[in-house]
């Protein structure tokens, strides 16, 4: 019975080894894939200012909401009641409204006309202090990039459902292996109980 029950652990644990077979569950094992980047981003710098230009994908002649934060370039706190003028190297016609939002934070409602590349000239005044900056890689028409898929689609289900019937075969191989032995206990305890006991002559 021990030899039985060894047999059955054996099936069991090699039937679960069976169905996870190729999975990499080690070092090696790729990350999974990052969270999909929803907006797309350009940064300036000078010894006064740091500003961050945040925005979603933009199409050419629809009307375009940029997010623009404005800190100090040497503690990083928020600037607030900063003036802010935009203007565009490509296209100086071009008009912007900029709204304060938030301590630091700006709103830039306009319009690009075409699908290319654009830039901000910002002129900042905050206080006493002023600086102009460039912002530039302001890519109109382009598409998020989309996360490559790492595990085909379902293959997760399939592992699972390999896995339970891997179980159920090595359970169902199990209660056979049980039942025949079982069979075989029977057959021998008739055997002996119907057999003829053996008669022993008494010698003189």
């Amino acid at each position: 019975m021990k030899q039985l029950i060894i047999l059955l652990l054996g099936l069991l644990l090699a039937g679960a080894a069976q169905a996870h077979g190729g999975e990499d569950h080690g070092e090696g094992a790729k990350a999974s894939a990052p969270g999909r980047a929803t907006s797309f981003s350009v940064a300036a710098l000078s010894e006064k200012f740091e500003v961050l230009l945040r925005y979603e994908p933009l199409e050419g002649g629809q009307p375009a909401d940029l997010r623009l934060f404005l800190s100090d370039y040497a503690t990083n706190a928020p600037i607030k009641g900063a003036k802010l003028t935009l203007t565009n190297p490509e296209d100086a016609q071009l008009k912007w409204a900029v709204t304060e939002k938030e301590p630091g934070i700006y709103l830039v409602e306009g319009q690009f006309p075409a699908n290319k590349a654009y830039s901000f000239a910002a002129n900042i005044v905050a206080g006493e202090r002023a600086d102009l900056l460039l912002l530039s890689g302001i890519k109109v028409g382009e598409k998020l990039p989309v996360a490559e898929e790492t595990t085909a689609p379902g293959a997760s289900i399939f592992s699972s459902w390999k896995t339970i019937l891997a179980l159920v075969g090595a359970f169902v191989l199990g209660i056979g292996l049980a039942a025949l032995v079982l069979h075989r206990r029977r057959g021998a305890a008739v055997q002996t109980s119907t057999s003829t006991p053996a008669i022993y002559e008494n010698q003189a």
